[in-house]
């Protein structure tokens, strides 16, 4: 079991530790703090994901490409604590609030998105995301009265496709 206070502890303890080193080993100087946005409890109180913030000076360039470079620092730190620790937790990593704010964002896009498609009675294919951001817009509009969301593509072409849940009658 996971869910006493020393566990949890434990595993954001060696997940900071973790990514720590490698931020010595790329030469980078920042402070790994925990993220509340992205540390997730479930409704027993077990942890199910590990948020980390990164912050510091300079550091765009971990976040790279349209977040690419912290997409594969996140999964280096997850394949590295697979080795340290029998349990399976997400990792999820933020460098100075951007995925913070990059979901914020895309809950505020989905919503005037779904106004828009409700209004104009058509499907709106969005951008191609990562799995990440997909799942954003698919929560955000999970309980949403009027449209449906699903994912279509295939790899780094995935898109979200907001439809109306009724089309007009041609």
């Amino acid at each position: 079991m996971i869910d006493t206070p020393e566990n949890k502890n434990d595993l954001f303890n060696k997940a900071r530790q973790v990514l720590e080193e490698l931020l010595s080993l790329m030469d980078l100087t920042a402070t790994v703090l925990p993220s509340d946005e992205f540390t997730v409890t479930d409704e027993n109180g077990e942890l199910s994901s590990v948020g980390l913030n990164i912050e510091g000076e300079d550091l765009g360039i971990l976040i790279g490409r349209r977040g690419q470079t912290i997409v594969s620092l996140q999964y280096i730190v997850r394949l590295i604590m697979s080795h340290k620790t029998p349990v399976q937790i997400p990792i999820v990593l933020d460098v100075e609030g951007y995925k913070q704010r990059r979901c914020e964002g895309l809950r505020i896009l989905a919503s005037r998105l779904a106004d828009q498609v409700k209004n104009r009675k058509t499907p709106f294919t969005m951008e191609p995301m990562s799995a990440f951001e997909r799942r954003i817009i698919h929560l955000t509009l999970a309980d949403h009265p009027d449209v449906i969301t699903e994912s279509t593509g295939v790899g780094e072409a995935r898109k979200v496709v907001i439809t109306p849940k009724t089309l007009p009658q041609n």
